[in-house]
């Protein structure tokens, strides 16, 4: 399936690159293209004409292919899927729904499609609506994450559906790339990794707090809200955090308090370097990041380590 996923999305190996608002942008999404893996534009909640130019920067970056990550909640998402259909995009993945509704005109436009999912039973109903895979994102990821685990929700996804899975969530080196293969992924989907690649174009701020990180500074806020967020510790999450237990205690939480208090705060950390109120999302992989490097390098190295390990792992059971 790996050599067959491959092939379906025309790219040199099965690494994907997580689509990550308002830091995977054209010019990140092309360097992991042009370095042999599958470059994803975040669409998040931009407007139409704001996704349109940043795919047709990406076309000018790059002549491999890369995708667009759709949100399904978007107030733009109808817009935004006409954009992908009529730009020619040749590989879609989506996030918070179902695409079943618009797989028709992806099918018509020959769109691979490729849902984000949290769980066995949306994987199930992926399929169901047509998807050509999957990726399997654990609560380990940076952003929005669902309650399970990648390493427990893999194997699960891999045994419940019959296209191919990708893994996502703590997955920051060779060897999470080759446990991934292990338990039955097809390929990898990284974001914290390429967050401190040289083509990223968030704030050195966010990109030092990255590289700083111990295996302990992340933390997920917004449990109350039902749409929890991991992301590096600082003076914001401290606030959040305060809020969430007071409006916990209370009958009728003020919910609206809460979103308050995050709104802005991805910009503010990905364009100001704001490191006290920004929300720097970010996966738990961060205390295992260290140097920043090129698309090219980090590819290179992600498959190097990951061949090294595995033929290891075949000598010492020989």
């Amino acid at each position: 399936m790996q050599s067959e996923l491959c092939e379906k999305l025309g790219i040199k190996y099965p690494i994907i690159q997580g689509a990550m608002a308002w830091v995977a942008n054209a010019e990140l999404a092309s360097a992991v293209s042009n370095a042999g893996g599958l470059g994803i534009i975040a669409s998040g909640h931009a407007p139409e004409e704001v996704v349109r130019e940043q795919i047709r920067q990406a076309k000018e970056k790059t002549d491999q292919p890369f995708g667009v990550n759709i949100m399904l909640l978007s107030p733009h998402v109808e817009a935004v899927v006409n954009a992908v259909c009529e730009e020619g995009v040749k590989v879609v993945t989506t996030g918070a729904g179902s695409p079943g509704k618009y797989m028709k005109k992806f099918r018509e436009h020959g769109i691979i499609v490729i849902p984000v999912v949290a769980s066995v039973a949306l994987a199930r109903r992926m399929e169901k609506d047509g998807a050509d895979a999957i990726i399997v994102e654990g609560m380990e990821a940076g952003g929005h994450i669902g309650k399970l685990t990648t390493m427990v929700m893999v194997p699960q996804v891999v045994d419940a559906v019959s296209i191919p899975v990708i893994a996502a969530g703590g997955i920051g080196d060779g060897r999470g790339m080759a446990a991934a293969f292990m338990l039955g992924a097809s390929a990898v989907q990284l974001g914290t990794r390429f967050l401190v690649a040289h083509e990223c174009t968030i704030h050195q701020n966010f990109k030092n707090a990255v590289l700083k990180a111990r295996d302990i500074d992340t933390t997920v806020t917004g449990q109350i809200t039902g749409h929890p967020v991991r992301t590096i510790r600082n003076k914001l999450t401290r606030l959040y955090d305060k809020a969430e237990k007071e409006e916990t205690s209370k009958d009728q939480p003020d919910f609206e308090r809460l979103e308050a208090i995050g709104k802005g705060a991805l910009r503010r950390a990905v364009i100001d370097g704001d490191m006290d109120a920004g929300s720097m999302m970010s996966g738990q992989i961060a205390g295992l990041v260290k140097t920043e490097q090129s698309c090219e390098e980090i590819i290179q190295e992600l498959m190097s380590e990951s061949q090294t390990v595995i033929e290891q792992q075949k000598k010492a059971f020989i």
